[in-house]
């Protein structure tokens, strides 16, 4: 038969690359970069390939299934959503909407009916009881964009194409692929920077891919980024190499800030952080006097107890040398729909709130509308009004994912009714009372909401289904809104197109007003995500704002691209981007400032003997991956990366397994001596464990490796986010 050609933008980690698939008589025959596609250019990494292997997996769920005496049977979608409509909305009626908790993991994050509709889903709940993947890895980065910026997605990212000097903490882009961040083909954009001059700086516990092929690498004790960043600041004002620049109008707090940091003179930081204070003191001067520069931080920032302070920090460095807004620093992608710093009068707004809300037992405050994670288990477990009783997860695994999986799963099976959306029956969702299976990413249309934010150059894209979705299977924005109406008292039977219909024309006479009805008829051949994406791109800052502007975009426009639509590189936002209330960058949030205080007293604390940190791997950014044969293929991953001198001083043994202990609960892992580690330091990767019973992960299983959540402590978090803290925690290290 004839191979057809599909493209798509791969929906498996946050560089969104352009793909070229070749299908025939039903099956992909192979997969490659797309050369034409306008962000991407061709570059590939093993994760697209893995599609195949992912559509294709026998362990992939297909048919609803219903827990019935214990044990999963396959069921119709009717009797699963009869099963829910039995048991959920009597919890409800009996104990209150906040009975019924909502999780959701960041898959979500890839696919655009269930970032748009799981709102409606939580919407219709009705329940304080939110929690996401958020609060384990990125909500600091969001909360201090949002205090600063106005709004929760307002991130500055490197202009990699015309930075001179890129200063890197706690991110591995070349096994990430870039995180709030998305740059595909990281290396080859970094190479091109050193190629015309400039240079990379790493700041890491581990001599990371990234940190092998920068221009100077430094080991920094876990935990101690926040004081790095703020030697850094102390500095800047020290010296006098503050230049705010055409920012300087915009900026408000610069007087405040410079007192608040006193304290953390280089000199004073230096021990804490594991980094001389002449160190400190010349990265400061290369990052002021570097014409074009950038400061960033990742997921090493935002898991850790001072999360918010140091994502703060990265920006305040960016905005006191001026680096901020400016080709070649820190910038604004300007995103073609969905991004409210697009939207709405420009220069100012509400801002953002936090703690509206807070957690019923450890008090913990909402933050973007959810609570931490790692309140789940409490939440379960202690009695009294508001008590979590049900549990709807989406694409979620937190009994992998979050600390102390083992209280969350004995907690999980307390509840009286639970539901999930899922495509495996995994480590969380073999606690479930019904497993509604979502589409394979092949089957599905795409289009990127969140990354476009987060781009390193301004495009628009899309995907059509490449198979056809299986018969009397839902539409994940469905199954979505089929819940909403159940937990509304709808019924199982609602239509979910109606029920899309009605929103669409509600949405739209709340946002239009008087053209509402124009806005209506111009969509009405559209359903579910596509008429959403078509009003977004029509109204967005690149439109054709319905007819009134020549050669704007149009949802057929990006269809008709199969390399997607080039938007140009990065440009100055502010301040056309901020919605604070006073329209200016507002340097010293009062929170922050009081959160000092902690830094400052944790100045003079001891270090600990050894402390672990996760790590990632471009094969395995996320648990599933590990079910996937071209993913899964190779040496081990989930081995234990210790110093050879702490290997020595310990007794350890290299390839011998070795028990890592914290406050009463072990694991053991091989260990595998690496002098990229920091002495002092033992780094374990995330996302592994597939070890307990109940799961359909079957090559997972083969090789479960072990969770390094199991030792972390789901009652430590970064106050201000509520992010757990996963990163820098003290551990025991022995033979097994």
């Amino acid at each position: 038969m004839t191979d057809t050609v599909h493209h798509r933008i791969c929906p498996l980690c946050e560089a969104c690359c352009g793909l070229e698939l070749k299908v025939r008589d039903g099956r992909v025959v192979s997969i490659r970069g797309h050369e034409a596609d306008v962000f991407s250019a061709g570059y590939l990494c093993p994760k697209g390939v893995a599609l195949k292997d992912l559509h294709e997996d026998p362990d992939r769920l297909r048919t609803p299934l219903i827990k019935r005496n214990g044990e999963f049977v396959e069921a119709s979608w009717d009797e699963a959503f009869a099963e829910i409509e039995r048991r959920l909305p009597p919890i409800l009626a009996a104990h209150g909407r906040d009975a019924a908790a909502i999780s959701v993991g960041n898959p979500s994050a890839h696919k655009i009916g269930l970032l748009l509709y799981f709102s409606r889903l939580a919407k219709a709940l009705g329940s304080r009881n939110v929690f996401s993947a958020s609060t384990l890895d990125q909500m600091p980065k969001q909360l201090s964009s949002g205090l600063m910026f106005g709004h929760w997605l307002s991130i500055a990212v490197p202009d990699i194409a015309r930075c001179d000097f890129l200063l890197m903490l706690g991110a591995n882009p070349l096994a990430s692929n870039g995180s709030l961040w998305t740059v595909p083909d990281f290396k080859g954009k970094a190479r091109a920077m050193q190629a015309r001059g400039g240079k990379l700086v790493v700041i890491d516990p581990r001599r990371t891919e990234t940190a092998a092929m920068a221009d100077a690498h430094h080991f920094i004790r876990p935990g101690g980024d926040v004081f790095l960043l703020l030697g850094l600041v102390h500095t800047l004002f020290d010296e006098q190499l503050v230049r705010l620049g055409r920012l300087a109008e915009f900026t408000s707090g610069v007087a405040q800030l410079q007192a608040a940091v006193q304290p953390f003179a280089a000199e004073a930081v230096a021990l804490r952080c594991g980094i001389e204070a002449a160190t400190l003191r010349d990265l400061a001067r290369q990052l002021a006097r570097a014409p074009r520069a950038a400061v960033y931080g990742r997921l090493g920032t935002c898991t850790q107890a001072y999360g918010t302070l140091a994502s703060w920090l990265v920006d305040v460095l960016n905005v006191l040398t001026g680096h901020l807004d400016e080709p070649g620093g820190a910038m604004f992608p300007r995103a073609a729909a969905f991004a409210h710093n697009t939207a709405g009068p420009p220069g100012r707004g509400r801002g953002i709130a936090t703690g509206r809300h807070h957690s019923r037992v450890s008090g913990a405050p909402e933050v973007f509308g959810e609570l931490p994670m790692t309140c789940l288990a409490e939440e379960i477990e202690t009695p009294g009004q508001g008590q979590v009783r049900a549990l709807v997860t989406i694409a979620s695994n937190p009994v992998l994912s979050s600390p102390n999986g083992a209280r969350l799963a004995r907690a999980l099976d307390r509840l009286d009714f639970m539901v999930s959306m899922d495509i495996y029956l995994n480590e969380t969702t073999r606690h479930a009372d019904v497993i509604l299976p979502g589409l394979s990413p092949l089957e599905d249309m795409h289009y990127d909401m969140a990354f476009p934010q987060l781009s390193w150059r301004n495009h628009a894209r899309y995907s059509a289904p490449v198979f056809e979705a299986p018969a009397g299977q839902l539409q994940e924005w469905e199954t979505l809104l089929k819940l909403a109406a159940i937990v509304q008292g709808r019924g199982a039977a609602a239509d979910a197109r109606e029920i899309d219909g009605e929103n669409f024309a509600e949405d739209a006479r709340k946002l239009f007003g008087e053209h509402a009805p124009a806005m209506v008829a111009a969509t009405q051949g559209l359903s579910g995500p596509d008429r959403w994406l078509e009003l977004a791109l029509r109204t967005g800052p690149y439109g054709d704002q319905f007819g009134r502007k020549a050669q704007g975009l149009t949802l057929a426009q990006v269809k008709a691209a199969p390399g997607g639509i080039d938007l140009g590189e990065l440009g100055p936002r502010i301040p056309e981007l901020l919605r604070t209330p006073s329209g200016r960058i507002e340097l010293a949030p009062p929170s922050l400032l009081q959160d000092l205080q902690r830094a400052a007293a944790d100045l003079a604390q001891p270090v600990p003997d050894m402390v672990i940190v996760g790590r990632r791997d471009v094969r395995s950014n996320n648990s599933w991956m590990h079910n996937l044969p071209v993913l899964a293929k190779g040496p081990m991953r989930c081995t234990a990366l210790v110093n050879p001198a702490d290997a020595r001083r310990l007794g350890l043994a290299d390839g011998a397994p070795a028990r890592i202990s914290r406050q009463g609960r072990s694991i053991e892992a091989q260990v595998q001596f690496s002098d990229e580690m920091m002495p002092g330091v033992v780094s374990l990767p995330h996302g592994w464990g597939h070890s307990l019973p109940g799961t359909r992960l079957s090559l997972a299983a083969a090789r479960p490796g072990v969770n390094l959540n199991a030792l972390l402590d789901e009652d430590w978090r970064d106050p201000l986010s509520g992010n757990a803290v996963l990163s820098g925690v003290p551990v025991q290290l022995a033979p097994a």
